[in-house]
């Protein structure tokens, strides 16, 4: 009997008498012929199980069968276009491992409530498993981007002493006697990182405690955040445009199946090569109130500014040099412009906004500490950043992406939701 690793490898042991083990996706008969389709984690493919083939053992056991329903089968590997993934079995053995009694999410429609009250049961719906294969292979493509560009990984703190993001939005932890926050991003680290190795990345979960209950938003995400010593604001917007048009590349080579099933545009993804678009910030004001929107220059862009802009665009493009206001302390002063910082965003077409935050650090002492004590944060907690100003200053930049929405983006997923095993959303802490 061939030993297999899963239903994905079935393709080199046609002919071959096999066994597998997984869950029971669907079932039916047509007299004395049933068919079962499992589903293993690597794939899914049809078993054919006949009656006259069979023992009446096996023909009860697969009457017991039903959604869910983890088993062990045994049969011969045949190709069969029809089928699911082009191979089917001809079952000639079938064991329950473990019974599934009243699956909750049967084969109808059901609420968002529901499906996130229920959420460790639907990852195995075909939809979420299509989504986190995506998600899987976005997340090894960016560790391979920064790693074959000379990288180096740097895991900075979760709990932290210092606001990266402003005093809104922070969760407050008690830290022994003092107080700590969970971390809004690692920037501030990798900062200090790419002083000592030059070129780094961060990459893991950051929080947020903002009460928006919108599409776009999670209160705990996954961030990749790259630090690099050198490079100025020009740079940094290139190093974007690179790493995003390899994460939709990658995603088009690997994941078709998975974006086909998902009914994503392949098209659209199609387009997205280097250079993106790059709009000031006062063009892009001036573009908007163009299109009805009533934002004013001073103000940062909403949501429905950020969809204005994508529908506009067939490629993600670039809003740079923000007024100072509307933007972090530790954002470089605009040359140019005084009244404004060297930064980005890169938003996203088709209505998905904003996936990147980037800029230029501010590397001059005298202007940092201004600008913090401007925004009422405590300088205390910032000295070993202000150290980084004090003992060989250098100009750098860097940026945030955001993974839940560059995946959301991707794959067509209208809520961000979608794009995490575990949704944390305002009010939702379960499961």
């Amino acid at each position: 009997m061939a030993v297999v690793s899963g239903i994905r490898d079935l393709g080199a042991h046609v002919g071959e008498t096999v066994t597998l083990r997984g869950w029971v996706q669907t079932t039916r008969t047509h007299g004395k012929v049933a068919f079962v389709v499992l589903r293993d984690g690597t794939g899914i493919v049809q078993g054919v199980v006949l009656q006259k083939e069979v023992g009446p053992d096996v023909w009860e056991r697969f009457g017991a069968l039903t959604l869910e329903t983890s088993i062990e089968l045994r049969g011969t590997v045949r190709e069969e276009r029809r089928a699911p993934g082009g191979y089917e079995i001809g079952v000639q053995d079938l064991r329950i491992l473990g019974p599934s009694h009243d699956y909750p999410i049967q084969p109808k429609e059901h609420g968002p409530d529901f499906l996130l009250d229920h959420r460790h049961l639907w990852l195995r719906s075909s939809q979420q498993r299509a989504i986190m294969l995506v998600r899987n292979e976005v997340e090894k493509a960016i560790v391979d981007f920064f790693y074959d560009r000379g990288f180096v990984r740097v895991d900075t703190p979760i709990l932290t002493g210092a606001v990266g993001e402003g005093g809104a939005g922070l969760f407050e932890v008690d830290y022994f006697d003092d107080k700590a926050y969970l971390a809004q991003t690692g920037q501030l680290y990798g900062e200090a990182a790419a002083a000592a190795l030059g070129k780094i990345y961060t990459f893991g979960p950051t929080f947020r405690a903002e009460k928006s209950k919108t599409r776009r938003h999670l209160t705990e995400f996954w961030m990749v955040e790259p630090e690099m010593a050198w490079y100025d604001s020009n740079d940094n917007m290139r190093l974007q445009e690179e790493l995003v048009s390899y994460l939709v590349g990658r995603a088009l080579e690997r994941c078709k199946n998975e974006l086909e099933y998902l009914g994503r545009d392949i098209s659209r993804l199609e387009k997205v090569t280097p250079p993106f678009p790059r709009l000031e910030y006062g063009d892009a004001v001036a573009l908007l109130q163009q299109h009805g929107s009533e934002i004013q220059w001073g103000t940062d862009l909403g949501a429905p500014d950020e969809t204005i802009l994508g529908s506009i665009y067939e490629k993600p493009v670039f809003v740079m040099n923000y007024p100072k206001q509307a933007k972090a302390f530790y954002m470089k002063e605009n040359p140019a412009d005084p009244r404004t910082v060297l930064c980005d965003d890169l938003i996203a077409p088709e209505g998905f906004g904003e996936i990147i935050g980037g800029s230029q650090r501010e590397d001059d002492l005298d202007r940092l500490v201004a600008r913090i004590q401007e925004q009422g944060l405590p300088l205390e907690a910032y000295g070993w950043y202000l150290d980084l100003r004090r003992y060989g200053t250098f100009v750098h930049s860097g940026f945030g992406l955001g993974v839940e929405r560059t995946v959301a983006w991707i794959t067509g997923r209208p809520h961000i939701r979608e794009t995490i095993p575990f949704p944390r959303m305002l009010y939702r802490l379960y499961p």
